[in-house]
């Protein structure tokens, strides 16, 4: 599944492109202005964006040099075919590739797979999982549904990220400041009891014995850790 960024600031522009790349492999995720762009970059594993030049609060160039300091995810600029300077000011800024609008529905498709391969091909960009399994424990990010021992079980949204990331590496060790920065995307202060909450919660509703667990492991004095194939 590749999670793709549009950012226009004119709606109908957004659902145009929505439409026109309908995919079953494509996860489309909106943005309206530079600034919601980047909480979304900060929070989400985007694979592509397509950004519009010419918005509010925060433009496009400006939002693409600032993902730029992080991640070396595709842009391609969304311009008018009145605006050549900022086609050039942008691609010597980082952006990969440009569309002129009006958009044609084929090209716009052709370019972002050319430059999804291109990204994936040149190992910049790694497709997670959409099931992760370990022990009795399957997570599917698709659904976002959880089952241990075939039993679907509901966690909260916060209580299903910390599982996600323990489950995506495991064995490796999560000291709560570093949960709670993956998760709640904010400083760590005060983290550790609330990190050590939702733990709790999350042993509750995944271990038989909450007070034994299986899977979801202390390190005193390091953080949490998720044992590595213990089967049920």
């Amino acid at each position: 599944m590749y999670n793709i960024l549009i950012c226009d600031d004119e709606r109908d522009i957004v659902n145009a492109l929505k439409i026109y790349l309908t995919d079953p492999d494509y996860r489309m995720f909106e943005a309206y202005t530079g600034r919601e762009a980047l909480e979304i970059v900060a929070r989400e594993d985007i694979h592509l964006i397509l950004m519009d030049i010419m918005m509010p609060e925060m433009d496009g160039i400006s939002a693409m040099v600032k993902i730029r300091e992080s991640c070396n995810v595709p842009v391609i600029l969304l311009t008018a075919k009145s605006e050549d300077m900022d086609k050039i000011l942008g691609l010597n800024a980082g952006a990969d590739d440009y569309i002129t609008k009006p958009f044609n529905p084929i090209e716009v498709g052709a370019r972002v797979r050319s430059q999804l391969r291109r990204y994936f091909k040149l190992g910049g960009g790694e497709l997670k999982p959409e099931v992760l399994v370990n022990g009795g424990i399957e997570v599917n990010d698709r659904s976002k549904q959880v089952a241990v021992d075939g039993v679907t079980v509901s966690l909260t949204p916060k209580e299903y990220e910390i599982l996600k990331l323990l489950m995506e590496n495991p064995g490796k060790v999560y000291s709560p400041r570093e949960i709670y920065q993956e998760v709640w995307k904010e400083k760590p202060f005060g983290s550790e009891n609330t990190v050590a909450v939702h733990i709790r919660h999350l042993r509750e509703k995944l271990e038989i014995n909450p007070a034994e667990p299986r899977y979801l492991k202390v390190v005193f004095g390091q953080g949490y850790k998720m044992e590595k194939g213990r089967q049920p």
